[in-house]
């Protein structure tokens, strides 16, 4: 997550928007007033207290045998130093300091083969290029200023809460290192929660113990991306004093940020761009040697080369721990976020339902972006209220609420339901005939009689879009229903699975679903990948043998779309993925047995809505 995107992630945390700055008449109020379940703009938000501390972690990530500590600066109402506590909305974030130019991996490379010793057999594979350490380059001066200025700093403030805001460790002023979702950024984060409820000390600049008095301890994180990401991380400890988290574009796991079931798959945009790339660009603290190592050994635990699932990546999975979360959470995602991709709020929103955490979710129709930028005046009256019960504890029945609240694709509707995936959402299979190098059907019914095969060549310079739009293509397999007689809802995860065969001991496996509407043209609607080699599990890497057949899966990204009426749906299959995907050489031949292959989609209404509709 850098360069634009994270100019765009650090420019919503220090931009007000006009006009949103409450009127406020007279002296400040002693404390918060609640109208219809709502806190309400009654303090001045210039009239604040600023204090900068340094909380203290208890983990040593630089190894310099001292405690980290997290660099964290409070804005609380004047009234709290006359005895008024208020609770925290608490903001931390790896980039407000900004970042360092770092170079991405190179990712036109083959893939990997094993050999019998479970080594790299280089016949069939190509090292990454070295990285030269000096490629961090200092991207801060001597003081990068306060960070204290927000986009809803002065609507909370206003409200009767107070804000924090500290920088993630190994950025700007906090110590320890950056390790892109490691256990001890966690800690770092978790210790500023903890110091806001007493159970860690820590110091002003000249070195004094500071104790956080002024607070209720009751807290809520917030924020977009990594910034969203932490409060998930947080969370996931159980740390008691975190009420209430909103994380809005975030990773649950960070294995399903840079892979895809065993494939080294990139964010959006991203192409190259992995967990010690990440860690590079935050590296912002004034030290620029002592944290080298650790990002060292972020670069050769994260594995570009099997992509497999390991015990790096599951210290940076929180969805495993969400029977820990004790804070409600209100998650937010853009459909169409290609950079943090939808699979993420959807495993830790479906796990937090299965632990009975307090749940809530926004799906919006844009991509990486918070929806106070989409739908200002109802988001803040939702988190207004959200933390209104959790913080304040007012009883405003939030928690009783619809569970859902869903940009439709016009932009214009919004609808809430009960919960996500809609309900009456079942699993409705469909089956692809034959069709060659141009186009086959979609249909309900299976292919009958003896195994018909039909067969592609990567090619991983070709954009899928050109392959998705081509009339004919060696490069694709593509299957389409007929024109839908009524509307048809997906929601949730679409799932392929391929009777499938290759030519060669390596490949990318690359599945579509597509809306082609009555003109012609096309929209993805969702994509996903898989590595053949760990179709057993993304933990473990097991030989193709080149002429075989192999049962193999591919999820595919979440979403919740709606074909319109007159539109078909289609399922086109690709090797490597140019925008996502590593791109080797072109020439590898996949084989699918129509016959043993389905396409299964979260169909509201299920089957019979798929038969009504297209069948």
């Amino acid at each position: 997550m850098k360069a634009a995107r994270r100019a765009a992630v650090v420019a919503a945390l220090v931009t007000l928007p006009l006009g949103l700055v409450p009127a406020v008449a007279g002296a400040a109020a002693e404390g918060p007033v609640f109208v219809g379940g709502e806190a309400q703009p009654v303090f001045d938000p210039k009239d604040v207290v600023r204090e900068s501390v340094w909380v203290r972690a208890p983990v040593d990530s630089d190894r310099d045998g001292h405690d980290d500590e997290v660099y964290t600066e409070v804005v609380r109402q004047k009234a709290t130093d006359r005895g008024l506590k208020v609770p925290v909305v608490f903001f931390n974030s790896p980039y407000f300091s900004g970042g360092n130019d770092v170079a991405n991996h190179d990712v036109d490379v083959e893939l990997y083969v094993p050999n019998r010793k479970g080594g790299y057999d280089k016949r069939d594979g190509s090292l990454l290029k070295a990285r030269a350490d000096e490629r961090i380059a200092a991207a801060v001066g001597p003081d990068p200023g306060p960070i204290t200025s927000g986009r809803y700093e002065a609507y909370f403030i206003a409200r009767g809460f107070a804000m924090v805001y500290a920088e993630s460790l190994g950025t700007g002023k906090s110590t320890g290192c950056p390790t892109s979702g490691g256990h001890n950024e966690t800690i770092g984060s978790r210790s500023v929660v903890d110091w806001l409820n007493g159970r860690t000390t820590a110091r002003d600049a000249a070195g004094a113990d500071v104790k956080a008095t002024w607070t209720t301890g009751k807290v809520g994180m917030m924020g977009v991306s990594y910034n969203g990401t932490l409060p998930n991380a947080v969370a996931a400890t159980g740390v008691e004093g975190l009420e209430a988290i909103v994380p809005i574009a975030a990773i649950s796991s960070w294995y399903d940020y840079y892979r895809a079931d065993g494939a080294v798959v990139a964010p959006g945009t991203f192409q190259g761009e992995d967990l010690d790339v990440l860690a590079e660009y935050v590296y912002t603290r004034q030290d620029r040697e002592v944290c080298k190592p650790v990002i060292a050994d972020v670069a050769a635990r994260q594995d570009r080369v099997t992509g497999d699932y390991s015990p790096f990546w599951d210290e940076r999975n929180y969805v495993k721990d969400a029977h820990k979360v004790r804070a409600a959470v209100l998650a937010v995602h853009g459909l169409s976020d290609w950079n943090v991709k939808v699979k993420q709020v959807s495993q830790w929103y479906e796990a937090l339902k299965r632990n009975g955490v307090e749940h809530k979710i926004w799906l919006h129709q844009s991509g990486h972006t918070d929806p106070d930028t989409l739908r200002s005046v109802e988001w803040r009256r939702t988190v207004n209220r959200w933390f209104s019960h959790y913080l304040h504890g007012i009883d405003n029945g939030v928690e009783r609420e619809p569970k859902s609240t869903i940009q439709r694709e016009d932009k214009v509707t919004w609808t809430d339901e009960a919960e996500w995936p809609a309900p009456g959402t079942a699993k409705a299979r469909v089956h692809p005939w034959a069709g060659g190098p141009t186009k086959g059907a979609l249909r309900l019914q299976q292919v009958p009689g003896r195994p018909v095969v039909e067969s592609l060549r990567d090619d991983a310079s070709v954009l899928p879009e050109d392959l998705v739009d081509a009339p004919a293509s060696v490069n694709r397999l593509s299957y389409a229903t007929r024109p839908a007689s009524e509307p048809l809802r997906f929601s949730g995860t679409a799932r392929v699975d391929l009777a499938i065969s290759f030519d060669r001991p390596a490949a990318n496996v690359t599945a579509l679903l597509v809306d082609r509407a009555p003109d012609g043209t096309s929209h993805i609607i969702t994509r996903g990948w898989t590595d053949p080699q760990n179709r057993t599990s993304p933990s473990r890497t097991k030989a193709i043998t080149p002429g075989q057949r192999y049962k193999v899966e591919v999820e595919l990204e979440p979403n919740d779309y709606v074909v319109p009426a007159g539109h078909s749906v289609e399922f086109v299959l690709i090797s490597s993925d140019y925008d996502y995907t590593l791109r080797p050489a072109p020439g590898t031949g996949l084989s699918i047995d129509l016959t043993s292959t389905t396409v299964e989609l979260p169909v509201v209404g299920g089957t019979q809505a798929l038969r009504r509709s297209v069948g």
